[in-house]
């Protein structure tokens, strides 16, 4: 790091360069702002490496040197605590998600501060940035739209129309699930539909991550990418944060930026953990800062078929069934959630993380399984929590600690869906299966949450900390309620949104 960028008071320091992150340094960039986007992660090796299932998923090739410590427990059960390292590289979870794309839908705002309609332009610009291919009036549940998707998806591999013909004869509405995957969007290369994509880097770079649209599209002469840089703690004086103490990954090195603003996004576990290390939730009226965690309530289930499902390999990733998203609105004041076509993890992957009893048959026989994940909404609980531990890393920072529990409700939700998915599996030729739940932290949201006022969030409606006015958070944190899809498009959307607001506001920071 240069001593200039040291001793410059910047427009804007980002950090975190995820969804939220990297779609704010892209729009404050082409602003004309000043922008330094930190992360802790290094850039992505885009070599057939990132093809592996074994070097990505079970060797872990991108995880984090810092651990958290995860006690997880469902229903009333308590789980024991272990150590888990999230994956960390420039784009974040964006370089690992499959691409889906789904606006939440109005009810899900019930609780919120805004309104679907305060986003919805927002989503409109999310879906050119990512470049989504979808089509508008497929999904039977799908918000009102003010314009169309940016590119029609592409035609349905054998996999995905088996899917879709089951679950139409089921009696469900199936649709094309909005993808964030270059099928010919203007741009090269186009994907190949490899089967490593979810949960795998594009080594083509073909996936519409935030470094192939975000950070490309960026200003260069605006923005500076700070790799391999772990923020420590942001320093506060007179109701203002000032610098972000920060510390060189490589070497160690302590370093300090200054700015006019800071906008953590450092994802729904990293960023309450740098709030909480920095003090800030001493001046939290509403108690939320680091509480009320989701993740949503997921499962996959695998049906065993008489014939090899995917025999030409490819992503089949392409249908998505809501039919049940509100059914259980009126009861829960949730939605219940979506049914996804999934690609089978290579056998490697699958052998050392199938469901117990059961990996090794589910290994050899991969070639013959088909599969659905179920993604249920979880509610908002104050008992799930990021907090700090008094172990340290390698740079001496606190880990943090996640404690995680589903109510019962939640589990009801899951097993909808899981029935639903049973029957349109058996409906397309599978003669029995398994259910493995997935405990991941992939969709966390929700450590941060906005609220209409500062006893009721850390965050106000622009996602501004109510007790410092220029700092903001972008990534899934500020959200309220999880709804039951992928909320990276939301995110993305929220963002866009914010940096409009983050414009405006600097000229009184």
């Amino acid at each position: 790091m240069t001593l200039d960028l040291q001793r410059a008071v910047h427009d804007v320091v980002v950090i975190g360069s995820g969804f939220g992150g990297a779609t704010m340094a892209y729009a404050l960039s082409r602003a004309g702002l000043k922008v330094v986007l930190v992360e802790r992660g290094g850039w992505v090796h885009r070599d057939e490496t990132d093809w592996s299932g074994r070097a990505i998923m079970l060797e872990g090739r991108y995880r984090s040197e810092s651990p958290w410590h995860v006690r997880q427990r469902a229903g009333e059960g308590e789980g024991e605590g272990e150590e888990t390292y999230p994956n960390e590289v420039v784009g974040g979870n964006s370089i690992f998600f499959g691409g889906a794309a789904l606006r939440l839908r109005e009810t899900d705002f019930a609780r919120w501060p805004i309104r679907y309609t305060d986003l919805e332009p927002h989503y409109a610009a999310a879906e050119r940035l990512l470049e989504v291919h979808g089509r508008a009036g497929e999904d039977p549940t799908e918000p009102p739209r003010s314009s169309a998707f940016p590119h029609e998806p592409p035609s349905l591999t054998a996999p995905a129309q088996r899917i879709f013909e089951a679950a139409r004869a089921s009696g469900y509405h199936p649709f094309h699930i909005p993808s964030a995957l270059n099928y010919g969007g203007g741009r090269l290369p186009t994907c190949v539909r490899c089967f490593t994509c979810d949960g795998f880097p594009c080594r083509i770079g073909a996936k519409n991550d935030v470094t192939q649209t975000a950070l490309r599209h960026a200003d260069a002469d605006h923005l500076t990418v700070l790799a391999r840089t772990v923020a420590a703690r942001l320093v506060q004086r007179d109701g203002r944060a000032t610098e972000l103490e920060a510390i060189a990954a490589d070497g160690g090195a302590k370093v300090a930026l200054r700015a006019r603003a800071f906008v953590v996004s450092a994802g729904a576990i990293g960023t309450p953990a740098l709030l909480l290390r920095s003090g800030f939730d001493r001046f939290d009226r509403s108690g939320s800062l680091g509480r009320y965690l989701m993740r949503h309530c997921n499962g996959m289930v695998g049906y065993l078929f008489p014939f090899r499902t995917n025999p030409e390999r490819v992503n089949h990733k392409q249908v998505c069934v809501t039919d049940l998203y509100e059914a259980r609105r009126s009861e829960d004041g949730t939605a219940v959630g979506v049914i996804q076509d999934m690609c089978m993890p290579p056998p490697d992957v699958v052998r050392a993380l199938g469901p117990a009893g059961f990996r090794w048959a589910a290994s050899l026989s991969a070639g013959f399984i088909q599969t659905l994940i179920c993604i249920a909404e979880d509610e908002p609980q104050a008992v799930n929590r990021v907090s700090l531990t008094e172990a340290t890393d390698r740079w001496g920072l606190p880990v943090a600690a996640v404690d995680h529990r589903y109510t019962q409700a939640d589990l009801r939700r899951r097993g909808l869906l899981i029935r639903a998915a049973r029957r349109i599996l058996r409906r397309a030729g599978g003669i029995g299966g398994k259910v493995r739940m997935i405990e991941s932290f992939s969709h966390a949201v929700g450590s941060v949450r906005m609220g209409a006022d500062a006893a009721s969030g850390a965050l106000d409606s622009d996602c501004r900390m109510w007790a410092f006015p220029n700092v903001f958070v972008v990534d899934g944190s500020f959200m309220p309620t999880s709804g039951g899809v992928n909320p990276s498009l939301t995110i993305t959307a929220n963002a866009l949104r914010v940096a409009e607001r983050l414009k405006a506001r600097l000229a009184s920071l």
